[in-house]
């Protein structure tokens, strides 16, 4: 084994992956030079060029041991924010076929409900004729 694959294999200590549809996660623990371990976290992409061959984008973050309860604390904070605000359910147009803009569904029930609030003071105010002065 040459020195080269020695540290390879050295510094591949742990690895996991996440498959999710056209991404996979990596998450690799790995060993520094010192012989201390950190984490690298991988986001491959799959994506197909204009050609049609297919192509991976990689993000790479490097994690290190005194970062690691920040990190924690932080993700997890965010998570919880999540599924508070919008819940476990999973939107968006790709996951959910009768999936509906809520944006723009809520713009449309806005301007439904402007043009009603006209049509009734419109009412109003033909009630209000007094016929006497006709």
């Amino acid at each position: 084994m040459d020195e080269k694959e020695n540290i390879k294999e050295r510094n591949e200590i742990c690895s996991r992956t996440l498959k999710t549809g056209s991404r996979t996660y990596f998450f690799d623990a790995r060993e520094t030079r010192a012989g201390d371990y950190y984490l690298t976290i991988t986001e491959s992409k799959k994506s197909f060029s204009e050609t049609g061959e297919v192509t991976y984008k990689k993000h790479k973050i490097y994690l290190y041991k005194e970062d690691f309860s920040k990190f924690q604390s932080i993700l997890d904070d965010m998570i919880r924010f999540i599924i508070n605000e919008k819940g476990r359910e999973v939107i968006s147009e790709r996951h959910q076929k009768d999936f509906k803009n809520h944006t723009t569904y809520n713009q449309n029930q806005g301007q439904e409900a402007k043009e009603s609030q006209k049509k009734t003071s419109e009412i109003k105010d033909f009630t209000n004729i007094n016929f006497e002065d006709i």
